[in-house]
């Protein structure tokens, strides 16, 4: 029999952790605690941006090196100024457009912000989440947010609170319940070199829709070291069973006798015998496909496969951010 994972959003709850009392969150938070988040992306392993000791456990307990910098996350476009200086008009355009929402800005940074947070860049990442329960929260609080993806740093993102759980339940205090998050994958990070747009890493937003605004974008590759911004590390967002990446049906040949799982765009491919299946979106819409990716890796991690293959998306719209972080999921492999 083949498992299909069901991608229908869990009603689910688990243990203690996790739950949705807001002002408990806000009183951790003050008091230099940890506290994963929701957004629209994905859970975040928050922290006050401006207590380097607070942040410095975002590091540890996500096992996460220090040269990675991370996103701080505000209540509103307002508050982007009190943080940052010379912002482009550009991001000031894209800002109007896309914020709140899974847009991050690379600015000069204030002083104010700690270099721990940049890994002593002078460039902040910044982002306004648009989860209700995130907005509620940011607007509680007198400070900003850093708050990278809530998991062991590399493996897959979460996208619900029992995806926190189950890997860092025993390490906070306190997971803020949401829902599963809307987008799915992380938030599309933008940069500014001479009045130049140029996308760090794609995300929930697609480039064309940031050309659409400001112009052509310069599309930065990964680094394997040191990155200028988060989530430029080549390997990442990958799961313990390796991944392969190319046409399924070829692939699925050399792999015969073994334990396949498959993550295809939006084929079934019904007639490979194949232990577990993950299909996207059946209906090719790139926004379903993108929501369901992170917790369909993470599915199949947990089958006791040998190998999974996945075939690449279009590349266009979402499809070039889907592409992005399979093709870093498949790169653990050589490493």
């Amino acid at each position: 029999m083949v498992s299909t994972l069901d991608l229908r959003p869990s009603t689910l709850k688990t243990l203690f952790v996790i739950g949705t009392d807001i002002y408990k969150a806000t009183q951790l938070l003050e008091s230099g605690e940890l506290v994963a988040i929701p957004t629209e992306t994905v859970y975040g392993l928050a922290a006050n941006a401006l207590n380097e000791s607070a942040v410095v456990k975002i590091f540890e307990v996500k096992n996460r090196p220090f040269f990675d910098p991370l996103i701080i996350h505000l209540a509103s476009v307002d508050q982007i100024s009190d943080y940052t200086r010379n912002i482009p008009e550009k991001a000031h355009l894209l800002a109007r457009h896309f914020m709140p929402g899974p847009l991050t800005l690379l600015l000069k940074k204030k002083d104010i912000i700690p270099d721990l947070v940049t890994a002593g860049s002078p460039l902040v990442a910044i982002r306004i989440p648009r989860h209700p329960v995130s907005q509620a929260l940011l607007e509680q609080l007198s400070f900003p947010l850093a708050a990278p993806s809530a998991n062991p740093f590399g493996y897959i993102s979460p996208t619900t609170a029992q995806h926190v759980e189950q890997q860092l339940g025993e390490l906070i205090p306190y997971i803020l319940e949401g829902g599963p998050c809307e987008v799915g994958l992380e938030s599309t990070i933008v940069g500014f070199e001479d009045e130049q747009v140029v996308v760090f890493r794609k995300g929930g937003i697609p480039i064309e829709a940031i050309e659409s605004v400001a112009g052509q974008a310069i599309v930065q590759t990964h680094s394997s070291s040191n990155p200028s911004s988060p989530g430029r590390l080549e390997s990442h967002y990958a799961p313990a069973t390796p991944i392969v990446l190319g046409d399924i049906p070829e692939l699925y040949k050399s792999y015969v006798g073994k334990k396949i799982g498959i993550i295809s765009f939006q084929n079934p491919y019904p007639n490979l015998a194949v232990s577990a299946r993950v299909i996207l979106s059946e209906r090719g819409d790139y926004s379903e496909a993108a929501k369901n990716l992170f917790s369909g890796m993470r599915w199949l991690d947990e089958q006791s496969l040998d190998v999974i293959i996945a075939n690449w998306a279009p590349e266009e719209h979402l499809g070039r951010a889907i592409n992005d972080r399979l093709s870093r999921a498949a790169a653990k492999r050589s490493h």
